[in-house]
């Protein structure tokens, strides 16, 4: 009998990939195959189930999207069968511990919860200032149907994807289990984190090698970085600005 199904909800390029290598590594079943960022691949049913859920979301313009249609319908009947397509290896599994980790599953968090009632999640974030920095599959929303303002240059595009995905979380009534971990913490507090990460799934998580100079890369960074609707999540966040 399935002990946990476990998800990772968290932007891309930032840092998921190592809480997909602890899990792993801790005897829990992360799909397969698994790419080089631990994500559960081939991924295109899940793009194809976010682009479902994107022409849901309405948007007011300016930084103001309607998630009230995705949070009060039940999934389209289209994506159910995506996910189920996506996570086939994971569903299929008699792992005591499963779950898997791919940053789109961010871009329909609401209708993985409606899913998937009991699941477990990690919620993973990092400084955004750092987040933008390269270039990611959900940088540009319009590939996953939702609308967003014209914006000057590809570092603004994907400041609004990160914007996007972080309202969304915050829109999404939370699950019945749900942990919240930075990247940053996981890099200089990694013992701390893992004794967080222990009392929340019940096991002894692994120890993985993590690189400090993976945190705050933006201070050498000559392009632009930092925008003014960052500030309000970075304080929620713990982060200086």
């Amino acid at each position: 009998m399935v002990r946990l199904l476990i998800t990772i909800i968290g932007r891309g390029h930032s840092g998921t990939r190592i809480i997909s290598q602890i899990l792993s590594d801790s005897g829990v079943y992360m799909g397969e195959p698994l790419n080089d960022s631990w994500d559960l691949v081939p991924p295109e049913s899940m793009y194809e189930a976010c682009r479902v859920f994107g022409k849901y979301v309405g948007w007011s313009g300016g930084l103001s999207w309607d998630f009230s249609k995705v949070l009060s319908m039940e999934p389209d009947p289209a994506f159910v069968r995506l996910i189920e397509d996506y996570l086939s290896s994971v569903l299929g599994s008699k792992a005591e511990n499963k779950g898997w980790k791919i940053p789109e599953t961010t871009l329909c968090y609401p209708w993985i919860l409606k899913m998937f009632p009991e699941i477990v999640c990690i919620h993973w974030v990092r400084d955004p200032r750092d987040c933008i920095l390269s270039g990611h599959v959900t940088d540009d929303l319009s590939d996953f149907n939702i609308q967003y303002p014209k914006v000057k240059d590809v570092r603004e595009m994907r400041a609004v994807s990160w914007k996007y995905q972080r309202e969304l979380m915050k829109a999404t009534p939370e699950p019945k289990r749900l942990l919240k971990i930075r990247f940053e913490d996981m890099i200089f507090k990694q013992d701390d984190t893992l004794a967080r990460l222990e009392s929340f799934l019940g096991f002894k998580p692994a120890k993985v090698k993590v690189r400090t100079d993976s945190v705050g890369r933006w201070k050498t960074d000559s392009g632009n970085h930092m925008f003014d609707f960052f500030k309000e999540d970075m304080a929620e966040c713990g982060y200086e600005f």
